[in-house]
């Protein structure tokens, strides 16, 4: 759970940051973009594991290509759910979503770093 707290927290920090400097990402205003960074947050702790495993066999033929896909439609899909954000074009949704994605990683290997 506290994971998932962490994650939800990054993800709004992110999505706070990335609506400054990301043309096609229209958002109304700050209360907003920290809404949007919240659901951004629980879609990809909660849907995007499921859509990963159901899709491991298209991943797996596409050497691993077919995340962006999913990282796309997961961002997406949660500016579809918050209220005042708008993705203008596909290339607003593969940017943001890419973002979104590479700051997970580095926040999970943050979060789980090993001590030996």
């Amino acid at each position: 759970m506290l994971f998932l707290l962490i994650r939800i927290i990054i993800s709004t920090v992110v999505t706070l940051i990335l609506v400054h400097f990301l043309p096609g990402i229209v958002v109304k205003n700050w209360l907003d973009a920290a809404i949007f960074g919240v659901i951004v947050g629980i879609v990809n702790g909660v849907i995007r594991p499921i859509l990963v495993i159901l899709t491991i066999p298209i991943s797996v033929v596409s050497l691993g290509v077919f995340l962006l896909v999913i990282n796309v439609f997961t961002f997406w899909l949660a500016s579809e759910m918050a209220y005042g954000v708008h993705i203008e074009s596909f290339w607003a949704a593969f940017w943001g979503g890419l973002i979104i994605w590479v700051t997970g990683i580095f926040a999970n290997r943050l979060i789980w770093k090993k001590k030996y």
